[in-house]
């Protein structure tokens, strides 16, 4: 049987590895790809491995499948060209080993494989009294690589070195390794009978070196997110059990070779210096004799120099018998050169899930499918297929952790054909104009003064007009004014890397605000992906997490230790009920901030949420010295979401940027929906009075909404808009679906229009819809169930909806705004972590949780993030970090608040409950209009969420919603006014 492996894989508990690393996610996925055994990954985390357990059993000897009831699940989401492939794990783990020996530390990384669970059982026993396993995935120990494999050995397993050329962490690398397999395992050399090459190199590198002709040369896709498995993989021809597949291993026969990335793609392909974009060729590195010419520093020797240090046969041998290789470029990949947009966008996974459905698997599609048969889908595709079976390609080499660029198409020829084609019936892309690396001689840094203007930056020409003015503009006070979908958080983190990467700002002295750690966490990654060496420095923080910096920095400063605790709300009561008896007292003196209540905190060593901002705002405004100090250490603030900001935190801005300071404000008045919180959008509107000197840019391109939905989502706002002349343009074709406007006769009735739309929209869910007559149509609009929400004003509101989707049949998801220190049996752990034992917090954690799975599931993605950090542990869990139950990638209808929904978008929204006395909300007896404005913009959020489809409906019972009536082109869906039953009555004799 001749089938494709992937065995080097990680799961959702290794560092910076997706969420989806899960056994249902892998196996979806390697049905796509056309993978038939998979490693586990990670087997020794005491998580992970008990999940294995749970839900894998054997198949074959020593391979083991998905439970059955969970594998029909999977199966039930794919087409019947992907679904039912066997797909087998093999339970693997990546171990990582650091240690001293022959004067020179080691960083060796290692591949090891299990027949069966009782002996991963003995291994992760053994090596847990080594280090810790339940810190990553992917553990570190300071074990020598041949003690390792001894273990390795004893508990029944084998062990294969992994991507052996990588600078940093492999056997044959150029920082810490050795130069030769040998050299590593010594006198248990022997029993290594496999090496993967690793991404940037591939065989015809390796057999250059004839120390390696005794080892199979695997490859596989270290895969960190379940959607790059098969990126390199190996081919065995034997039967799929491990003992074959060892077997093969050891002695050649049932190895059929691998698949492999170009090397040129590979991060560490090439020579040099990420940092000063400085890149060599070897002969290049050997004129400048390793050094930069930039910085004068040691260049990152990548894997084809090593190679090169290391080859005594020339280019092109091949020893003897040698198994052979493919080189692919991956189909996403293809695709989104093609249709122009990033290989993870909507647009190349829809096309992807259509190719896949008609002709197979990812990987069959590159090799065997005929290219007469994909040309019937894209005659574009069909031609960059046929050059890449032909190895036809341009490379774009990587370096020093960047990866290289492979493209089947010369710059600017699908350009040039553009007149010629249609692709998936989606015009030509415009290459856009990013200057990628060139390699060395760099051309020299022209030394900077202050900060000078941003010209032909790289990072801002993927930016609109308006985008890039706002990221050019030089120092001194910015007022961004972003509309919904102009692309506000793409705008300040361009803007930010911009400045730290060509305009010479120290990324150290850039501090950046957002109001959410969701919002915190994206920041950091896009400015970690815009500039990878300088990401790390820049602060991003919530008001709360800067407070809790500040904080603990100056603690002395306000009467507290180093190790002070943030107190959540049962230690708040707690600590109230010690100065009071009465619960209800308590409370209140907790909601008025009174002193008796925060001496007592004080006594304890504890400070609440609430003084996150007010202590450090004190220390501030009673410490001149301390705003200079601040200020001179974040010289450029960033705030994302400023119409949020309360008075206090609006204080707290003040004294960290002056009048004519460096900071960046971005935000949109008419999205200011937070009043309830204490936010004052008025703080917004008075910038250019607080900062005179202020630039004010307006970002007026829509991204997101088709057109009747950007126009009519500025007829609800018109009324009250805080933006004189506010505009908005829709730029992108998103059809002409005008918004539907529904009466229904009751709320169950509305809900049950939700639920038959949906149906509608999709082209029936069930054999039933269409036997009913609820749906006449097969749908054609490649949407799936994430593809849609439903907004509503107040929670309350979705049982009705809750009931008719599961009658309905139809998968959904409720977010939940629930804080984690609420749910069952967390506070009561957290608590008593303190009486535990164990070196992390994940220890802990699962010691002190006993019996209670629920809560210890519910705690340990946090426990595992904060490691051995107990302090933040506490401090994340008092701040109000919500349950993370919602996964906007999960294939399922959401139902969340129009709150919520701030910052989402989907392809259809539903607002429900469009009533006066829903929205906008009224209380009795009030007559507040700047409440009823903040309704408006309410609605004005949630209509801007929607990309092709917005339906707004209402039931009888309350007035229809006035700021419905601002809409002047909308469509009826049923009857304006429903009908009535009318009651039975008694026909007259006559």
């Amino acid at each position: 049987m001749r089938f494709v492996a992937d065995l080097h894989i990680h799961s959702k508990y290794s560092r910076a590895c997706s969420r989806d690393c899960d056994l249902e996610h892998l196996t979806w996925w390697a049905r796509r790809k056309g993978i038939s055994l998979v490693g586990t990954g990670d087997f020794t985390h005491p998580a992970w491995y008990d999940h294995l357990s749970e839900n894998l059993v054997e198949a074959s000897p020593g391979l083991f499948r998905l439970r059955e009831d969970l594998d029909r699940d999977i199966d039930r989401r794919l087409p019947p060209s992907l679904a039912t492939a066997p797909v087998r794990f093999m339970l693997s783990v990546e171990i990582s080993t650091i240690y001293k020996r022959g004067d020179r530390t080691r960083k060796v990384h290692h591949l090891i494989y299990m027949p069966d669970l009782s002996s991963a059982a003995r291994f992760n026993a053994r090596l847990a009294k080594i280090g810790n396993l339940g810190s990553d995935g992917r553990p570190i120990l300071g074990l020598d690589s041949r003690d390792l494999l001894e273990i390795t050995l004893e508990c029944g397993g084998y062990l294969v070195p992994a991507h052996v050329w990588t600078p940093w962490f492999a056997v044959l690398g150029s920082k810490s390794g050795f130069d030769a397999i040998e050299d590593c395992y010594v006198d248990l050399a022997s029993h290594i009978f496999a090496v993967e090459t690793g991404l940037s190199s591939d065989p015809d590198m390796n057999w250059r070196v004839s120390g390696l002709d005794k080892y199979r040369l695997v490859s596989n896709s270290d895969a960190h997110s379940p959607p790059v498995l098969g990126r390199e993989a190996t081919v065995f021809d034997t039967e799929l059990d491990y003992y074959s597949v060892r077997a093969a291993l050891e002695t050649g026969d049932g190895f059929a070779g691998s698949l492999e990335f170009f090397p040129e793609e590979g991060k560490y392909h090439v020579d040099g210096h990420r940092k000063c974009g400085v890149r060599m060729e070897p002969e290049e590195t050997l004129a400048h004799n390793g050094i930069c010419p930039e910085c004068g520093k040691p260049l990152t020797v990548g894997v084809l120099s090593r190679v090169e240090e290391l080859a005594d046969r020339p280019s092109g041998s091949r020893p003897e018998g040698a198994a052979g290789f493919t080189s692919l470029v991956p189909l996403p990949e293809i695709v989104s050169e093609i249709v122009g947009t990033g290989p993870k966008s909507k647009k190349v996974l829809a096309e992807i899930d259509k190719l896949t459905a008609a002709l197979g698997p990812e990987l069959v599609i590159l090799q065997d499918v005929p290219v007469d048969d994909i040309a019937v889908h894209s005659t574009l595709l069909a031609e960059a297929v046929t050059r890449l079976r032909r190895g036809e390609v341009v490379r774009d080499s990587g370096y020093d952790g960047e990866y290289g660029v492979i493209t089947v198409f010369e710059p600017g020829e699908l350009e040039r054909r553009r007149a010629a084609f249609s692709l998936f019936d989606y015009a030509a892309p415009v290459t856009p104009a990013v200057e990628r690396p060139r390699p060395a001689p760099v051309p020299a840094a022209v030394p900077v003064a202050a900060v000078p203007k941003a010209v032909g930056s790289s990072l801002l020409d993927g930016l609109d007009p308006e985008q890039r003015a706002a990221a050019e503009v030089d120092g001194g006070p910015l007022l961004i004014i972003a509309g919904p979908g102009t692309g506000k958080t793409r705008t300040l983190t361009h803007r930010i890397a911009d400045l730290v990467t060509s305009r010479g700002v120290p990324a150290a002295e850039c501090l950046a605000i957002t109001f959410t750690r969701r919002a915190a966490e994206e920041m950091a990654e896009r400015l970690a992906a815009l500039a990878p060496a300088h990401a790390s420095a820049v602060t991003v923080a919530t008001f709360h997490a800067l407070g809790v910096l500040i904080l603990r920095e100056h603690y002395a400063s306000v009467g507290l230790s180093a190790s002070f605790g943030v107190a959540d709300p049962d230690r708040q009561l707690a600590v109230a009920l010690s100065v009071v008896a009465d619960e209800k007292e308590a409370r209140g003196l907790i909601a008025a901030g009174d002193d008796r209540y925060k001496k007592a905190l004080r006594a304890q060593d504890l400070v609440d949420f609430d003084d996150l901002i007010s202590l450090p705002l004190s220390l501030l405004e009673d410490s001149p010295a301390l705003v200079t100090a601040y200020r001179s250490r974040w010289r450029w603030v960033s705030v994302d979401e400023y119409q949020d900001v309360d008075e206090q935190q609006y204080r707290l801005l003040r004294l960290l940027a002056p009048p004519d300071g460096n900071l960046t404000a971005i935000g949109d008045p008419d999205q200011a929906i937070y009043r309830f919180r204490g936010a004052d959008v008025g703080f917004f509107l008075r910038f250019q009075e607080d900062f005179p000197a202020a630039r004010t840019v307006h970002l007026t391109r829509n991204y997101r909404s088709s057109t009747p939905v950007v126009t009519g989502a500025l007829e609800v706002i018109a009324p009250s808009s805080l933006v004189p002349g506010r505009e908005l343009r829709p730029m992108v074709d998103h059809g002409s679906a005008p918004i539907g406007v529904h009466h229904a006769s009751s709320e169950s009735a509305e809900a049950a229009f939700v639920a038959r739309t949906i149906e509608q929209v999709l082209g029936g869910a069930s054999f039933h819809a269409f036997d009913s007559g609820r749906v006449v149509s097969d749908g054609t609009q490649n949407l799936g169930f994430s593809d849609f929400a439903v907004l509503y004003r107040t929670d309350r509101q979705s049982r009705a909806l809750v009931e008719a989707l599961t009658q309905s049949g139809l998968p959904f998801q409720k977010r939940s705004h629930d804080r984690l220190a609420d749910r069952p049996g967390v506070a009561r752990i957290a608590n008593d972590l303190k009486f535990a034992t164990g070196n992390t917090v994940l220890d802990r954690v699962r010691a002190v949780a006993g019996d209670d799975h629920t809560a210890y599931e519910l705690l340990k993605p946090l426990a595992v993030a904060c490691d051995t950090d107990f302090e933040r542990f506490h401090t994340t869990l008092a701040l109000g970090v919500e349950v993370d139950t919602w996964d906007p990638r999960a294939d399922s209808i959401s139902l969340l608040t129009l709150h919520a929904s701030k910052g989402l978008e989907f392809p259809v929204v539903f607002i429900v409950g469009c009533e006066d006395g829903l929205l906008p909300m009224r209380w009795p007896g009030t007559d507040d209009q700047e409440a009823v404005d903040e309704e408006r913009r309410l609605l004005f959020v949630g209509m801007t969420r929607a990309q092709r489809h917005l339906f707004l409906s209402h039931s009888a019972g309350r007035p229809k919603s006035p700021f419905l009536g601002a809409l002047k082109a909308f469509d009826q869906l049923g009857d304006a006014q429903p009908r009535r039953k009318r009651k039975g009555t008694q026909l007259s004799l006559l």
